[in-house]
Order: structure tokens, then C-alpha cells, then sequence
């Protein structure tokens, strides 16, 4: 063959090989069995994501999306981590990384939880690390419009589901969280003082889990502040001993003892700042207590999660007495150490300290 006869030969045969390889584009490939996550760094170049996604089994070949690249040199890929349990072809692939169409992990926040859980939940999301949470929700830039007194970002931390991403930094975290609270705020139409509000609201998740109940525990504590009652209120002795990293599950009578600002048996009126985070109920509930001439509260023996309220100390005892009585007839030990009638307050962020833990007792 001529040396001139060669190219026209290799002419059909290079089109053959591109036009194989442009149409293996839209064939769909799976090489993996399940399912599977490829995690695409900021800044990886097409080279660094055909190899990822290759060894991922999710395309057959690295140069197909090298080619796909090529094709459509304008387009952006976005980095983040991507979930893929289909077969689908490199051109889907290609356009869902275009999209940027990344998998997101769902963090839920119960009403109630303090930053202490949600730094412990995010741990076990395997995400944003827990550490670095509490690092970005002990900045309060994020409210200070809002609530200048606020010394963390606690009780603003909306409990809401939130999607989260692996790229996502505890920073950005906080800043839907609070956005959501912000709206949650917008929605209860008050010119009542935020902090004051959120720090009671607070207080009264952490007491009750009844709705009903909400607004009867807001009058109480605030006939309490009326009177310059002290709220006594055993979930700020519990956040006390969080925030100095020795709580231990149960509360001690060395917890209530404690002289620390959040700790309402040691100092008058509210905390500096909220204890938890609650949900829109209890901030209602805050806004609009019920009113009664109760000051006083103490969980029910029966399970029921209510509790009987008194407005004097003689009628307090007596429903103290009812409720030990009611727990020695059903013949069951209450959680070593713990107090009834409490959401627990969880944290393996604990300190470990002496003492012997409080006995049954009244909440006040």
C-alpha cells in the first residue's frame, strides 16, 4: 500500500473509533453492587474526577468523561459528594455533576436539644465534625440584631430537618439554623425582648413535653419572677454542669449546690441565656402564658409525662408526697440517680465527679 493510499485508510478507521466512543457516552454502565458515594474535593480537575468516579465503578473507562469534558469544555463541575445506585450513562452522570445535584445527609433537631446534642448528632451523621459545631454555635455574631444579650447561639439553633452536605462547614450550619429561627420569629408577630423570651421558652421545653401543659408551666415561672421567686428550675443546674463539662446523667445534690450563673437555685430570675432550643409551641407559650396563680409543679407517678401544679407549698407537699407514694406503689426504682419527669440532657462531652445523686424529688 502507497504511502498515500495510507491516510484514506485510517481516516474511516479514526471516525469508527470516535463515533464508538462518543456513543459509549450514552451507554448506561454499573460496576459497582449497592450503592455507592463518590466524594468530589473543591478544586479536583477532570483528571482527578474521571479516576475517582472509575474506581468507584460508576463509569467503565476514565477517558470517557475526559472526552465528555472535552466536548462540553464550558460547563462547571461542581465538587460534593454524590450518591450514585443506578446504572446510568457518562452523560448523566456528566449533567448531574453540571447541576451540581449532590447528596445531602438529613440532620434532624428535636425541640429541646441543646448544642451539646446537636454536636453529638452531627458526630454520629459522620459530617460536620461536633467540635467544630460547638466552636461556630459559641459565636453569637450570627443573632446579634436580634438578641445583643445572647452569649452563644443557643435557642436560636431552630429545631427543624436540615440537609446537610459533607463540604458544609459549621459556619454554614449555624447560619440555617438561625435563618430558621428568624422566620419562626417573624411568624409569632411579637415586639416582646427576644432574649428574655427564647431564655424563658427554653426553660419551659425542657420542663414538659405535653403542648398543653406549656403554657401552664410559663405561668408558673412567671408568677415565680413576679414575686422574686427563685425559678429553681433543675434543667439549668443540668445545663450548668454541661457547660462545665461534669455532668454525669443524673443530677447530684453538688450540681444544685454549684455556684454558676445558669444554675436558677444559686441566682435570681432567668439564666444569661437560653438552656436549649425550643420549638415555636413553647415560645408561644412564653409569649402567652396561662394564667393561674400556680408556683409550684411536680411530675405525675403514672408515666403520663403531665404534672399536677399547686398554688401553695403546703398543696405542693402534699402532691410530693401523692407522686413518692404513687412510684412506691408500682414497686419501680427511677433511673439511678436521675430525677423524674425530666427530657434528658445528653452529652458524652461529661465530666465525671463524686457525690450521691439526688433522690425523687418535686421540680418545684
Amino acid at each position: 500500500m502507497s504511502l498515500l493510499r495510507r491516510p484514506l485508510v485510517l481516516i474511516p478507521v479514526a471516525v469508527g473509533v470516535l463515533l464508538a466512543a462518543w456513543g459509549s457516552l450514552h451507554l448506561p454502565y454499573r460496576g459497582f453492587r449497592d450503592r455507592v458515594l463518590v466524594d468530589i474535593p473543591r478544586g479536583s480537575g477532570a483528571v482527578a474526577i474521571s479516576t475517582r468516579l472509575a474506581e468507584a465503578g460508576v463509569i467503565r473507562f476514565r477517558w470517557q468523561l475526559l472526552l465528555a469534558r472535552a466536548l462540553r469544555p464550558r460547563d462547571r463541575l461542581h465538587a460534593g459528594e454524590y450518591l450514585f445506585d443506578r446504572r446510568a450513562s457518562v452523560w448523566e452522570i456528566f449533567d448531574r455533576m453540571v447541576r451540581g445535584d449532590v447528596f445531602y445527609h438529613e440532620l434532624t433537631v428535636p425541640e429541646g436539644y441543646n448544642i451539646f446534642d446537636i454536636a453529638e448528632a452531627l458526630d454520629r451523621l459522620g459530617v460536620i465534625g461536633g467540635d467544630d459545631f460547638l466552636r461556630a454555635a459559641r459565636d453569637p455574631s450570627l443573632i446579634r440584631d436580634l438578641a445583643p444579650e445572647a452569649p452563644t447561639l443557643e435557642g436560636y439553633l431552630f429545631p427543624d430537618t436540615y440537609r446537610v452536605t459533607r463540604h458544609m462547614s459549621a459556619a454554614q450550619l449555624c447560619r440555617q439554623m438561625t435563618d430558621r429561627f428568624r422566620m419562626a420569629w417573624a411568624q409569632l408577630n411579637t415586639d416582646a425582648p427576644v432574649h428574655e423570651t427564647v431564655t424563658l421558652a427554653s426553660l419551659i421545653e425542657k420542663e414538659t413535653a405535653l403542648p398543653e401543659e406549656r403554657p401552664v408551666v410559663a405561668s408558673v415561672f412567671r408568677n415565680r419572677l413576679r414575686r422574686g421567686m427563685r425559678l429553681e428550675c433543675d434543667p439549668t443546674a443540668i445545663y450548668a454542669a454541661l457547660l462545665e463539662d461534669r455532668y454525669r446523667g443524673a443530677l447530684y445534690r453538688s450540681d444544685l449546690e454549684r455556684r454558676h450563673r445558669y444554675n436558677t437555685y444559686q441566682y435570681d430570675g432567668l439564666p444569661p441565656g437560653p438552656i436549649a432550643n425550643p420549638g415555636l409551641a413553647s415560645l408561644e407559650a412564653a409569649l402567652r402564658p396561662a394564667r393561674t396563680n400556680y408556683l409550684y409543679f411536680v411530675a405525675r407517678s403514672d408515666d403520663s409525662g403531665g404534672h399536677i401544679f399547686s398554688a401553695t407549698l403546703d398543696a405542693h407537699q402534699r402532691a410530693v408526697r401523692k407522686y413518692r407514694r404513687g412510684l412506691a406503689s408500682r414497686v419501680q426504682a427511677p433511673p439511678a440517680g436521675g430525677i423524674p419527669g425530666r427530657k434528658a440532657a445528653r452529652s458524652d462531652r461529661r465530666g465525671r465527679m463524686g457525690g450521691d445523686p439526688l433522690p425523687p424529688r418535686s421540680d418545684l
